[in-house]
């Protein structure tokens, strides 16, 4: 039976796998349609984080809107979109920083501290749009921020939790590397005599 926690050098590629999920939430939350939907039908309002879209109650086709024309959807596009290249980055020193024999914590570190600056840069983002949105754009009906929205968050999440676990590994420094050797415990002299 392997026994494997965090600090195992055998589960390196945990903290850059959850990383990559991040990416694959951020991809989802940036190409995606649901930022902003109706919440019942008739279904006339949908947004992403790019365009807003509405249409008439009998109407099959979208009427869209860039949200770029808006200074606020300028500053959450860009301000999410900094955070999600920044974490890329982290995912790659991520991978290249467990690839090597010889890990450098404080390598590691300076990663967790990135991906602190993205959590701070995803939030503004996550927090700007829905606050200008329902402030500037016109609202039909019974609206509610979505899928695509929540995908965000998630991503954001996962990535304030790797950076706490980045800045923590060096911690765990010895029990990564395998540099500890086992301690045996005694309970009497008789069962040990040649410790005396």
């Amino acid at each position: 039976m392997v026994v494997c926690g965090l600090a195992c050098w055998r589960c390196r590629w945990l903290l850059p796998l959850l990383l990559g999920l991040a990416i694959i939430m951020g991809i989802i939350a940036l190409a995606g349609r649901g930022w902003l939907e109706s919440e019942s039908e008739p279904y006339v309002q949908q947004a992403s984080l790019w365009e807003s879209c509405t249409r008439g109650d009998g109407d099959l086709n979208w009427n869209c809107e860039s949200l770029m024309d808006y200074g606020w959807g300028r500053a959450a596009a860009a301000t999410y979109l900094v955070g999600f290249v920044i974490l890329v980055i982290c995912f790659a020193l991520a991978v290249i920083a467990f690839s090597v024999e010889i890990l450098r914590f404080n390598f590691v570190r300076g990663i967790g501290g990135l991906l602190f600056v993205v959590a701070a840069f995803q939030i503004i983002g996550l927090v700007i749009y829905p606050v200008k949105f329902t402030e500037e754009i016109p609202l039909t009906g019974d609206n509610m921020f979505s899928w695509a929205y929540g995908f965000g968050w998630a991503s954001t999440v996962v990535v304030i939790g790797c950076a706490f676990f980045f800045c923590c590994l060096p911690n765990w420094e010895d029990e990564v590397l395998g540099n500890i050797k086992p301690t045996y415990y005694y309970s009497s002299p008789e069962r040990a005599p040649y410790l005396n």
